[in-house]
């Protein structure tokens, strides 16, 4: 199986020397640091490890799993560990997604060298795939967890523990058949080239070959005009749809004649249906497609909560991970809690509770580094200062000299602003969000018996409106401490998005200014929509907002982001840590726009005298249905808590969110005992036009697998 992609990986010297295996030191805190053995397959995309040499191995990681390689300077955990091990001599494997990071140490700067190099080559390789190189990659690494000899070759017994691996279960009598038919060296094993003909067999779908035939004239290949015909009528490609069909055949056609002659096969049909160009998102709304000229308060921004936490909220691990992970993923609005450190530097954490603690400068060294490699629209700091005089002149100087030129500190021209500035007019710029001393024309407006009411109503009012972060008091912090004052210089970084306390919607109006904004407890927030949603909605027209999730959700747990989306709040902060559905709907918002952070809002929700009550809608336009036929599912993941030899069975589940009104699901039955498919059938839904743009168009529609009980 291995020549499937060893055949075109570079002949190179690293990769010779990983795929004899080293003897690394893997870290996982300060305690616990082990020798293993890791070696390269043979395959190049997959890395295994033992405990010693020769000793019985079992799978690491993919190379398609592998974001990057960091060299060991870059990791927290082996930066605390400088004085056991050089810092040269380690690295930090990155993986994709939510997987913790796999930190190494070698006996060498030339071996640690070797795997950093090694590596970045293949990650690179892996980048550059084609859909066939990709498909062959996913065939073989799971042959290498099928082949539990390593012997190269599958015996039956084997394959049967790779079906059930597969979450497949099929008769044993017919399994055998398939079997027999993809050995055509009637050895009783299967390798390379037979192993993928087994798939393809087992892979089959009657009702993706009834699609093709449905528009093949003889059955066999799909002309160009025959293509053309799907893509206008399935695909509503439109006039896009000719030019757009000669590329696909060039890009997923296996073979060169039917790309000379501009057909497509079947396995060329299967390759476009299983990727990227055959996503239901709508292609148009991948580039920058938005205008970004518009005040920051139009646009709905991605937001984090706790940034520095990688766990929960009470004892979780505080990392420069967290800022790198949000940032890297497009998130423009990071959190920043400050508190008072040793040796006169601030740290951050999750103030009064267990979870660990990280140097500032460390956290903006990280920002600095990893603000604009996603994007280059603006970076929003949202601090929470807990500091001394002292300390928060200590937060100013790491501000101003780490991040430079990145950091705002002037308004734009110059002059007074009379709107907030644009995403563009931002770009790579980095913004202070926090509490910023009183202007001489602000002290002038309030009444003094507002102020004093405002003044008598403030610790309450804190108590209730701010982010809680006495969740978990200690006995020392339980003395009132006198309050902090704000140092001038930490204010002066403050240049529009200066943060206030939230009294009502009326107060906001008459005594406040664009360039401030409130911060909503999730519970707040419900409760104002409910009661004053169209005045809500008013308010984010003109003024930022941030909501955060409840004090209660120690585990890190998240909200349903949509409820305040549908008020037209900008800074919808999240639990980025943590999976599950909230998350990928923020994922499916902000994936939008060139994935830059900022998505316009609709017109309605940008009107400052808009009458749009997301609880109570009213909409002029005639409700549309929505049609989606679910063919088929293929290589669907197990669900990780399930043995190995359980199968699930997986279906597909509709959903759509936006108002109440809007918001539904359909699904799919399942099949018995069947890893690799769900019923087929469509799934209508109407709503209307109107409430619709609540979500925008199909780049909001989720659409995620589920699992019914395991059945072992």
């Amino acid at each position: 199986m291995a020549y499937l992609l060893q055949g075109r990986l570079p002949i190179n010297q690293d990769l010779l020397l990983m795929q004899k295996g080293t003897m690394m030191r893997k870290v996982r805190s300060k305690s616990w640091k082990k020798l293993r053995f890791f070696r390269l397959q043979d395959d190049g995309m997959t890395v295994w490890h033992a405990r010693q040499a020769g000793g019985r191995a079992k799978p690491s990681f993919s190379i398609s799993d592998v974001d990057t390689v960091r060299e060991g300077h870059e990791s927290e955990l082996l930066r605390n560990l400088a004085e056991e091990f050089p810092l040269e001599q380690g690295f930090t494997i990155v993986f994709h997604g939510r997987r913790s990071n796999l930190d190494l140490v070698a006996n060498s700067v030339q071996e640690a060298q070797t795997w950093m190099q090694g590596l970045q080559l293949l990650v690179g390789f892996v980048t550059n795939m084609d859909q066939q190189e990709r498909l062959d990659q996913w065939l073989s690494d799971w042959f290498q967890r099928g082949d539990k000899n390593q012997d190269g070759r599958m015996s039956f017994g084997e394959v049967q523990r790779l079906l059930h691996l597969m979450n497949v279960e099929m008769d044993q009598e017919y399994a055998f058949q398939l079997f027999q038919t993809a050995d055509t060296s009637q050895s009783g094993t299967l390798e390379g080239e037979e192993f993928v003909e087994f798939y393809k067999s087992l892979t089959q779908r009657p009702e993706v070959q009834e699609l093709f035939e449905k528009f093949s004239s003889d059955g066999q290949k799909l002309t160009l005009l025959e293509f053309v015909d799907f893509l206008q009528e399935e695909q509503k490609e439109g006039e896009r749809a000719s030019d757009l069909a000669l590329e696909l055949i060039d890009r997923y056609e296996p073979s060169e004649s039917g790309k000379l002659r501009h057909v497509l096969s079947m396995d060329g049909f299967l390759g476009y249906l299983c990727s990227k160009d055959g996503d239901i998102f709508n292609p148009t709304c991948h580039p920058l497609y938005q205008d970004m000229t518009q005040p920051l308060n139009h646009y709905y921004i991605n937001s984090s909560h706790n940034t520095y936490l990688v766990g929960d909220q009470l004892c979780g691990q505080s990392s420069v991970e967290g800022y790198i992970r949000a940032l890297k993923r497009g998130c423009r609005c990071v959190e920043v809690d400050i508190w008072d450190g040793p040796s006169g530097e601030p740290i951050v954490y999750h103030g009064h509770t267990l979870t660990s603690r990280i140097p500032f400068k460390d956290v903006v060294a990280a920002i600095g580094q990893y603000a604009f490699q996603t994007s280059d629209y603006p970076v929003i700091l949202s601090l929470e200062n807990h500091c001394s005089w002292e300390q928060q002149e200590i937060i100013v100087r790491h501000l101003t000299e780490i991040l430079g030129d990145q950091l705002l500190t002037t308004a734009l021209d110059g002059q007074p602003p009379t709107q907030l500035p644009s995403p563009e007019d931002l770009r790579g710029k980095i913004l202070v969000k926090g509490k910023k001393l009183m202007l001489e024309e602000e002290e002038e407006e309030p009444e003094a018996e507002l102020e004093a009411e405002q003044e008598a109503r403030l610790d309450l009012e804190a108590q209730l409106e701010s982010e809680p972060q006495d969740l978990s008091p200690r006995s020392e912090d339980k003395k009132k401490k006198p309050k902090a004052i704000l140092c001038p210089a930490l204010s002066a970084l403050v240049v529009y998005l200066k943060a206030v306390t939230f009294y009502s919607f009326t107060h906001s109006r008459e005594h406040y200014h664009f360039y401030e904004t409130s911060s909503f407890s999730e519970t707040k927030a419900k409760s104002l929509i409910k009661e004053a949603g169209d005045e809500f909605v008013q308010h984010n027209a003109w003024q930022l907002s941030r909501v955060y999730p409840s004090g209660l959700r120690t585990d890190s747990s998240n909200y349903n982001p949509q409820e305040f989306w549908n008020a037209g709040c900008q800074m919808v902060a999240m639990n980025m840590q943590t999976a599950g559905l909230e998350m990928d709907l923020c994922d499916g918002l902000f994936r939008q726009n060139a994935g830059c952070g900022y998505v316009l809002k609709p017109d309605f929700l940008r009107d400052a005298q808009s009458s749009f009550h997301p609880e109570r809608p009213i909409s002029p336009f005639k409700a549309q249905t929505l049609i989606i036929q679910v063919i088929s599912g293929q290589q669907l993941p197990k669900v990780d808590n399930t043995k190995e030899q359980s199968i699930v069975d997986p279906l597909v589940r509709v959903e759509i969110f936006g108002v109440r009104p809007d918001t539904t699901r359909q699904e799919t039955s399942y099949v018995e005992n069947n890893g690799e498919a769900v019923q087929t059938g469509q799934r209508r839904r109407t709503w209307s036009e109107a409430r619709s743009l609540t979500y925008g168009d199909l780049s909001r529609l989720l659409i995620h697998s589920v699992s019914s009980p395991v059945k072992c």
